[in-house]
């Protein structure tokens, strides 16, 4: 037993206070179930994390975009109240590499295009299992270096994955999931077409509003223990005796909670055989987007860290410049402060928006894979190797322990969007069970 002497007893334990969480908990409670949510950090959210800027904008340090199709999320934000609007983007964003800027007709350009429109046709007709084991940095190896160096960035932003720890096969199953190569890295048409001025922490906060109490954060799950008189959950704060445990953190973080009996040996290997991507974010803030003087606001930046920028500034407000840093170059930004990531993420800018890019109004970033509660981002990858993890994952429930968060999504995998449908998904499971119990 723990510190306290009366367990707290629901019908159902959430863990996990992130969009999947937060969702499925609603449902729930909505259909009359009780139901309380458990998230070990001081703060909820999971993957989306929202900030106020120096110029009173709300700033997402997590997931932040809705794709064109992307219903649910946009369902969600009209009824809660938040604003959605279109990213500002041109044709195609600029491509820096060191003091040159990448021709859109130049040969390595058309050659990375080549080999993606290949990998694009590859992934929808081809059986990639024999390159289970095979790696992305391994094929990348055979390839001319700025071509390699293109691909190479790409690959670190849309995945997050150390492309040495990323199977062939696993990204090509990742771009069909995902709706194709071009769904994944365009914004308009594409995942990253719409934002919410509000920020994606508004649907947050509007999720836990209504679940008020229900909400625990501060809670980390240690353990759950299955018996035939329910689930016991103990956390650092206190013990929960329930009905039904839904398990809504990444794979490998689940993995990290003792399960009592022993999960399946293919459930756990879940959490065994994947890690959550590397991924740095920063935000700067300026009082207008001054770069559309001169060009549109989305760059791909060769030099290391290989990054990703785009203009995320809603219409009528401040300027917002997104950075996006994927996989073992986000991670050596860790020994740089912030003023020194600011300045190696913004500086290649200077050339081509002017000096007033390293002067932000504000600057917000955040380490993923240094929070010990998310563990990184987007989304869990699998081992080289293995293929159970690869998304979707499965979600079969395991007694009276089920499964959710974005990594089980059939629909939208690895987004807000897919967060969502899975709590959906799962409330709608873990009724009827109890219904079927009665």
């Amino acid at each position: 037993m723990t510190r306290h002497d009366v367990p707290t007893t629901t019908t159902v334990a959430v863990v996990g206070g992130g969009m999947s969480g937060l969702t499925a908990a609603r449902e729930l409670h909505r259909a009359g179930v009780d139901v309380l949510v458990l998230e070990a950090a001081d703060r909820l959210g999971g993957r989306a994390m929202t900030e106020t800027s120096a110029l009173g904008s709300r700033v997402d340090l997590g997931g932040q975009w809705i794709g064109h199709d992307h219903r649910r999320i946009t369902a969600l934000a009209i009824e809660l109240g938040a604003t959605q609007f279109r990213m500002h983007t041109g044709s195609l964003p600029i491509m820096i590499d060191g003091p040159r800027r990448l021709r859109a007709l130049a040969p390595s350009t058309l050659g990375a295009l080549g080999i993606l429109v290949g990998c694009e046709v590859g992934s929808r007709i081809a059986d990639t299992r024999r390159w289970n084991a095979t790696t992305v940095a391994a094929g990348l190896r055979r390839l001319p270096a700025r071509i390699r160096r293109l691909l190479e960035v790409l690959a670190y932003v849309s995945s997050t994955a150390d492309l040495d720890r990323y199977s062939i096969h696993a990204a090509a199953k990742t771009i069909r999931q995902q709706g194709g190569l071009r769904t994944m890295l365009s914004t308009a048409g594409g995942a990253q077409e719409s934002l919410l001025v509000e920020g994606v922490g508004a649907l947050i906060d509007g999720l836990a509003e209504e679940l008020g109490a229900r909400v625990r954060p501060g809670r980390r799950v240690t353990s759950i223990v299955s018996s035939c008189a329910g689930v016991t959950v103990h956390t650092t704060a206190g013990d929960i005796r329930a009905a039904k445990v839904i398990v809504t953190v990444p794979p490998p973080i689940a993995g990290r909670i003792t399960y009592d009996p022993p999960l399946p040996p293919r459930r756990a290997a879940l959490g065994s055989d994947t890690y959550m991507g590397s991924v740095y974010k920063g935000v700067a803030v300026f009082p207008r987007p001054f770069w559309r003087d001169r060009n549109n606001g989305e760059f791909l930046v060769l030099d290391k860290p290989g990054r990703a920028v785009f203009d995320t500034s809603s219409p009528g407000g401040p300027g917002h410049l997104c950075v996006l840093v994927g996989g073992p170059e986000a991670r050596e930004l860790d020994r740089l402060d912030a003023a020194g990531r600011r300045n190696a993420v913004l500086a290649a800018l200077v050339r081509y928006v002017g000096p007033a890019v390293l002067e932000p109004a504000s600057w917000h970033e955040k380490l993923w894979h240094l929070d010990e509660n998310v563990g990184g981002g987007y989304v869990a990858l699998v081992e080289p190797g293995t293929s159970d993890g690869i998304l979707p994952m499965a979600y079969t429930p395991v007694g009276d322990i089920h499964w959710a968060g974005t990594e089980t999504a059939r629909d939208h995998a690895g987004y807000l969007e897919g967060a969502i449908e899975s709590g959906l998904r799962v409330a709608r499971e873990v009724i009827e069970a109890l219904t079927g119990a009665q």
